[in-house]
């Protein structure tokens, strides 16, 4: 067996182990910081922040770091372990992923650092481990595609989460945004959107097992919550439905919500419909972004429109110049090859 083997087993035997480990050595169980911690901040975050990272700790965390004594998570150690959940981590032991990764690595590193404000002993170099993510490539719709969604999405307003969609490739909201957003959210005097919500389908532990349920709350950050304005013709399509007064936009009822689930499977029925080739909505909001640059944004104004907290988030992760961009941009160096 080889050494990287030998690893792999050792790693999946505390996995099985898990909290049943003995009492450390010296100081206290990482297990241990871990739950005083939670205790200690949850009051800090929404639901679904305790939620994410309770569940993180409890399938990715506890099982393999749960019985070490903190002082002994050295830099090697937390390589490896990092190493190992890349490689065969999750319930398939097929690896997780590198965000996924990383976000393990955050809780830790807040844990390790928890503790050491309370005087438990930790090497300062386990917290140091930094994960590169690598960054997949965001499909773009082109603007023939958008065309032809756009002309089936007005040919049927009836269908509110028909609206959702052309407001999120119209606006740049985010699914969960729009899914929470409601007529009383809409100023069509004033043209404008206001965000202040979002809707998200968590994991939390219900009747002793675990279930899934919708929440809806304030959206990830203060930036987030913004005012918007809505192009004209858009603001047009809204008002032509006569739906003002009528709950959450999507449905037109107070009482009944359309889950981002729901609405990633419309858009993909809408995409076979129109015979466009698969995208995940996630595409309409880096679409919006990319239009929005092609057609010459100040970077300032649209980064404050997708609710960034800064133009760099902007720049580096919604702006994909199209094909068509670049041979503009790239025409203007004509003019320096002559006399």
């Amino acid at each position: 067996m080889g050494k990287e083997e030998r690893k792999n087993m050792e790693w999946m035997e505390k996995e099985e182990r898990g909290m049943n480990v003995e009492e450390c050595r010296s100081g206290k169980r990482f297990g241990d910081l871990a739950e005083e911690w939670m205790a200690v901040t949850k009051t800090q975050w929404k639901e679904s922040t305790n939620i994410k990272y309770r569940n993180m700790l409890e399938s990715y965390i506890l099982p393999y770091l749960g019985g070490e004594n903190a002082e002994d998570l050295t830099y090697p150690a937390m390589m490896d372990y990092c190493s190992y959940l890349l490689t065969h981590g999750g319930m398939q032991h097929t690896g997780l992923s590198s965000k996924t990764v990383s976000d393990v690595m955050s809780v830790v590193r807040n844990v390790l650092k928890f503790a050491e404000r309370n005087g438990c002993p930790v090497r300062e170099l386990g917290t140091h481990v930094l994960i590169r993510q690598h960054s997949r490539s965001m499909r773009i719709l082109s603007r023939a595609e958008q065309k032809k969604i756009c002309n089936y999405l007005f040919a049927h307003p009836e269908d509110g989460r028909n609206l959702g969609i052309l407001i999120s490739l119209f606006t740049g909201l985010r699914l969960g945004e729009v899914c929470a957003l409601s007529w009383q959210d809409i100023s069509l005097e004033e043209r404008t959107l206001t965000v202040h919500h979002t809707m998200q389908r968590i994991q939390a532990e219900e009747d002793g097992g675990r279930k899934t349920k919708i929440i809806i709350s304030s959206p990830k950050s203060l930036c987030s919550v913004r005012i918007i304005p809505i192009p004209a013709e858009l603001s047009a399509l809204l008002e032509s439905t006569g739906k003002k007064d009528r709950g959450y936009l999507l449905s037109g009822n107070s009482e009944k919500v359309i889950e981002p689930r729901s609405m990633q499977y419309h858009f993909k029925k809408v995409l076979r419909h129109c015979q466009i080739r698969e995208a995940n909505y996630h595409c309409l909001r880096h679409t919006f972004a990319t239009r929005c640059v092609e057609l010459g944004f100040d970077v300032k104004s649209l980064s404050e429109i997708l609710g960034h907290a800064s133009v760099n988030i902007t720049m580096n992760r919604y702006v994909h110049p199209s094909m068509e961009l670049k041979r503009k941009n790239m025409s203007k160096l004509s003019g320096l090859m002559t006399s």
